[in-house]
């Protein structure tokens, strides 16, 4: 059996100290920061959220320098957070380390136990099921039990989606092929176009609705993260878009003042270009 890993950076744990002893002064109720004094859990948490998305697009944009900045920022949501739970007495920085230290030795078996090696796609498989077992073990001093129990919905709604029936198809609630999915895709987009003409609302955007989540349900099928894909798509739009400005800015004129078509024709020639490098 493998031994878990006990090696410290020192550079690393003196660093980690400092911005702990940096937080806990500016909490200090004699002469601490007036405005991190007077932050909460709840008043933290759109920052959290914040911070997670703008560590997302350093990565994906492959600025490394703003993904250490950002890092930080995020590394300073958990801090905070643990500071003012070590001041209530609930948990301290310390408990919050140990716990996800726990959790991934216990996640990966066949690198700290006997178990045998996996490939990606096997821990990935296995890492879920012992997540299942964790929540079954949680939920048993809770009813009723779920298995959507834990999916936060705090989530991005698209992001939520796609977990919610991950969650459902676990337990056998899927549709068995992908054909079937895109049926039902077309099913939603009828049922839309049949409550459009209507013009109420409510329903209208709950048939938007029903064909949004399919729409997360076929990126889980295709094994893409509907987020991701999302944020590609909004990524690609912006691009060409300002392309299209770019040229009419080139005429001195603004998008305004140009039609539709011409703008498409431009679109096409942005397109075109860029995909020709």
């Amino acid at each position: 059996m493998n031994d878990a890993p006990d090696n410290r950076n020192p550079t690393d744990a003196a660093a980690l100290h400092a911005l702990i002893e940096t937080m806990a002064r500016l909490r200090d109720p004699v002469g601490g920061c007036a405005w991190d004094l007077k932050q909460s859990f709840a008043s933290l948490a759109p920052y959290a959220v914040e911070e997670a998305y703008e560590v997302a697009e350093a990565a994906e944009t492959g600025d490394m320098t703003g993904l250490r900045e950002e890092l930080g920022d995020l590394l300073l949501q958990v801090v905070f957070h643990s500071q003012i739970a070590r001041e209530t007495g609930l948990f301290s920085f310390a408990e919050v380390a140990r716990g996800i230290n726990d959790k991934l030795i216990r996640r990966h078996p066949h690198i700290f136990g006997d178990a045998a090696q996996r490939d990606s796609r096997a821990q990935t498989i296995a890492w879920e099921a012992q997540k299942a077992e964790e929540r079954a073990a949680k939920a048993k001093t809770q009813t009723p039990v779920s298995a959507l129990d834990g999916v936060a919905t705090t989530l991005p709604a698209l992001t939520r989606a796609q977990k919610l029936s991950s969650r459902a198809a676990r337990v056998g609630f899927d549709w068995p092929k992908l054909d079937d999915l895109f049926d039902k895709l077309e099913e939603e987009v009828a049922e839309l176009k049949a409550e459009i003409p209507t013009g109420q609302t409510d329903r209208i955007a709950d048939e938007m609705g029903d064909l949004m989540f399919v729409m997360a349900n076929l990126c889980r099928k295709l094994h893409l993260d509907s987020e991701t894909v999302l944020r590609a798509a909004n990524a690609k739009f912006t691009r060409r878009f300002q392309g299209v400005e770019a040229l009419l800015a080139e005429q001195g004129r603004q998008p305004s003042e140009a039609g539709l078509e011409e703008m498409e024709n431009l679109w096409v020639a942005v397109k075109v270009a860029e995909k020709s490098g």
